[in-house]
């Protein structure tokens, strides 16, 4: 008899960034697991940070290319994801090249991609597609969130975008308001595809989902893990509490990529001015800017890569707080978990669904008074009447392997 051939799976993976911060980490770690159990993985990406793990690909968008796409494109006319024509291209030769049993998305926004280009070849291409939803851009005209404003136009359609004026997000213009065009535009690519599975990353985005124009797809969510060899309770803690003087104080955690209102900034420096000295802040992921305004009797700490020295300090806190308005998943509290803290967050998107009465409270946002009461209560038990309960909620549902393994899983339940 002869031999059986055993059929090379392969999977194309495209994502803003390889191999760092929150989407690219988890983009790869999912790629790593799929190539532990046989797939072939090719990254195609916008960086230049390369990972030996797999096949890499940088997507070569010019300088020009990409300065069009974001002030051109983007800041004047409006009309995110319509630029880096040659460089979607390019990349849809090198897709049909390399043949894949299954094309993997995540963050598709980031002025590196023409999604209708992009959508065009996936509506005729007859390959399985999964999508990873980071966050809510796929479903709107314009934005990445909705629940800070209260917006709920993305459910029919999008049209005078109350968000026109905020620089933080995407496809902001303050000359046009092609929210209504973009809107449109994306439902008619987006639900183009024969066979699509979206994966939000949380409970509640799959609720957004489930109320979009992707409802017509397939659902199917997957939280997001964390690493538990690196994220756990560190015991010696002597040296981060001699560097930030927090001998003898209730220590308040908390932790952002970038810092900004709707993340709880605000929040965090008036909650400070009611507390007592007993008390300590820490926010780490401050830029220098806000650095240098930052108030003195609360401790700035900026982003560090040290993975080492973040664990440090989760380790060393008594309570991450989130105070975030508008969260797809809420990372900071289950690294927190990892690390034995309580958590508290704001009732608001997805944050709510992390916490349990046993590993911390949920309170209303921007109610201070509520929020000092839930500090207060877990002062009272004390950080070790929650470390053990808070660790193995971390291990049951929030870690990376479990996670990772569910989307090889899902890779190998399509017909091919």
């Amino acid at each position: 008899m002869g031999e059986i051939i055993k059929k090379i799976m392969k999977v194309f993976i495209i994502n803003t960034i390889e191999n760092s911060y929150s989407t690219g980490s988890l983009a790869s770690g999912i790629g790593r697991k799929a190539k532990e159990q046989g797939w072939q993985v090719y990254f195609a990406h916008d960086n230049e940070i390369n990972s030996s793990d797999f096949k890499s690909i940088r997507i070569h968008n010019s300088k020009l290319s990409k300065y069009l796409h974001i002030h051109f494109f983007t800041w004047t006319l409006d009309l995110h994801g319509l630029g880096s024509w040659l460089a979607t291209y390019n990349l849809i030769r090198k897709i049909k090249k390399i043949k894949p049993n299954v094309i993997h998305l995540h963050n598709i926004h980031g002025y590196y991609i023409n999604i209708y280009l992009l959508f065009k070849y996936l509506a005729k291409a007859d390959i399985p597609i999964v999508w990873t939803l980071h966050d809510c851009w796929a479903m709107t005209g314009r934005c990445t969130h909705f629940s800070y404003i209260g917006c709920e136009k993305w459910k029919t359609q999008c049209e005078k975008c109350p968000y026109k004026a905020a620089k933080y997000e995407y496809a902001v213009s303050h000359k046009v308001d092609n929210s209504r065009i973009n809107y449109n535009l994306k439902k008619k690519l987006f639900t183009s595809v024969k066979e699509m599975t979206m994966v939000p990353v949380s409970n509640w985005l799959g609720g957004i989902v489930e109320e979009s124009y992707l409802s017509k797809y397939r659902i199917k969510v997957i939280q997001n893990g964390i690493d538990l060899k690196l994220f756990h309770p560190v015991q010696n803690v002597t040296k981060i509490k001699t560097k930030y003087g927090l001998n003898g104080k209730f220590i308040l955690l908390g932790v952002a990529s970038a810092w900004t209102k709707m993340k709880g900034f605000e929040d965090f420096i008036k909650l400070n001015s009611l507390l007592s000295d007993e008390y300590k802040i820490i926010m780490v992921g401050l830029s220098d800017q806000q650095l240098l305004s930052f108030p003195s009797d609360m401790i700035g700490v900026k982003k560090t890569k040290k993975i080492n020295e973040l664990v440090e300090i989760y380790s060393v806190a008594d309570v991450i707080l989130n105070l975030s308005y508008q969260e797809s998943f809420g990372l900071t509290t289950i690294e927190g978990f990892a690390c034995g803290i309580p958590g508290i967050v704001y009732n608001t998107t997805a944050s709510p669904e992390l916490i349990t009465s046993e590993t911390g409270y949920v309170v209303e946002p921007n109610n201070l008074d509520q929020l000092l009461d839930a500090i207060n209560k877990i002062k009272h038990k004390g950080k070790s009447h929650y470390s053990a309960i808070c660790r193995k909620r971390a291990e049951m549902y929030f870690d990376k392997e479990k996670q990772f393994t569910e989307y090889v899983e899902l890779y190998n339940s399509f017909q091919y």
